[in-house]
């Protein structure tokens, strides 16, 4: 992992290679993913079947494409107490925040004769997608927590949950233990394209959704984009990132380790520190090759890291917070000696870490904020998943006839200067009564 100074023309053009990575697409993989989406639009259960046998499972069938009760009762037979210990602790914190995130239908009278408001409503159902992870051997039991839960809050009656299945035609119990404590209505095994697509158009066993959240991968991601329009999605998102600003009090141990936390899940991962102490960026350097030594995801963490990691030395923190609030990323760390005092300055990110003790695989868990957040640079107009995913908006107006003729002059001078002659006629025809 190099090290850069800032300002410099070689740590610029680090800094813009990783800002510009963006979500760009190859043309093939949209075609592939576009052809699915038809397909299932056009043969449903069929089409989805032949995709999840191809690719996922050769002994799926139908009938088994939904989690039975016997399915879910297995599972919380294999499951230990220190798993459901945890469980119930992630989900507990998940749902206290999210619940603080609900919004309530109002109305206002204050100007006389009117009244105007807001109607909040939660959309009808909503579909959940849980990547697959390995073939089903990393069970990814937060995604499940953190889509699940925030829809439930929301008032979701219909909750769906997609997930591929394993070789042998099952999910995870993990999952299906997290699916059942969550709120999970049903779930379905189905993975990729296939499911996105099955979510949004519906097929004879997969229910049509209103909304589609939830992370996955390339295929996902654009089959998401493909039929945004078609149904609500919570994000284009791309690979994961982590920023980190430090000072010279922090220690290397933890920042090497909280980069190659995120540096592990992909190549295309962004992994970057930014700090004021030459003296930390040499030993973090040091930390990293250390502890790559010991890490099952060494490959992939040492190809993210040369791709698009870097380590930047700035001359103070207040030029490191301008440099990461022009990156945006997903996921910022503050190890300085008072954050809080940091902290005010950021603009940009998707959820901020704040002190020694905060690494970011915490929010990833069992804080409680949404670990699902906008990346590319996309926090810059982005949020993460919240209850706002989940509900819908819709506006409210009553005029008396005393409050519509006293601005009912203003409506038609708009409306002709608009040029949109029967707009103004609606006005006026009440007003020669």
């Amino acid at each position: 992992m190099k090290v850069y100074n800032y300002p410099s023309n070689a740590a610029e053009q680090r800094v813009t290679r990783i800002v510009s990575r963006g979500l760009a697409f190859d043309k093939k993989d949209v075609a592939a993913v576009s052809r699915i989406c038809e397909n299932v639009r056009k043969r449903g259960d069929e089409a989805v079947l032949s995709y999840t046998r191809r690719f996922d499972s050769a002994r799926m069938s139908i009938k088994s494409m939904r989690v039975s009760k016997k399915e879910y009762a297995d599972a919380a037979q294999k499951v230990d107490r220190s798993f459901k210990r945890a469980l119930n602790r992630a989900a507990a914190n998940i749902k206290r925040f999210h619940e603080q995130q609900v919004r309530r239908s109002r109305m206002q009278t204050d100007r006389p004769g009117t009244l105007l408001g807001q109607l909040v409503h939660p959309v009808d159902a909503a579909g959940v997608y849980v990547p697959g992870a390995r073939g089903g051997q990393t069970p990814l039991v937060s995604s499940v927590l953190m889509g699940v839960i925030p829809a439930k809050v929301a008032g979701v009656k219909q909750v769906a949950m997609v997930t591929p299945p394993t070789k042998s035609g099952g999910v995870s119990p993990h999952l299906l233990v997290a699916a059942k404590k969550a709120g999970a209505d049903a779930v379905y095994k189905a993975g990729s394209a296939w499911a996105i697509a099955a979510l949004a158009y519906g097929t004879e066993t997969i229910p049509r959704v209103d909304v589609i959240v939830g992370p996955g991968n390339i295929y996902v991601t654009l089959a998401k984009k493909n039929l945004a329009g078609t149904v609500g999605i919570d994000m284009i998102a791309g690979p994961s990132e982590i920023l980190i600003i430090a000072d010279k009090g922090a220690r290397p141990d933890f920042i090497a380790a909280d980069l190659l936390s995120q540096a592990e899940h992909d190549v295309l991962s962004s992994a970057l520190l930014i700090t004021d102490s030459k003296k930390l960026a040499r030993g973090v350097v040091k930390e990293i090759k250390a502890q790559l030594a010991d890490l099952p995801r060494a490959e992939i963490a040492s190809e993210s890291l040369d791709r698009y990691g870097a380590v930047i030395v700035v001359r103070n923190i207040a030029v490191a917070v301008e440099l990461a609030n022009r990156i945006a990323p997903e996921h910022l760390e503050l190890q300085t000696r008072n954050p809080l005092e940091v902290v005010g300055g950021i603009r940009n990110a998707g959820a901020v870490f704040l002190g020694d003790y905060t690494p970011e695989p915490v929010g990833d868990y069992i804080a409680g904020p949404n670990h699902v957040l906008p990346t590319a640079g996309t926090a810059r107009f982005a949020s993460a998943l919240s209850v706002d995913n989940f509900i819908k908006k819709t506006s409210l107006i009553q005029y008396t006839q005393a409050a519509f003729e006293r601005e009912a002059p203003d409506i038609i001078r708009l409306a002709e200067i608009e040029g949109l002659g029967a707009h103004a006629g609606s006005i006026k025809i009440r007003l020669s009564r």
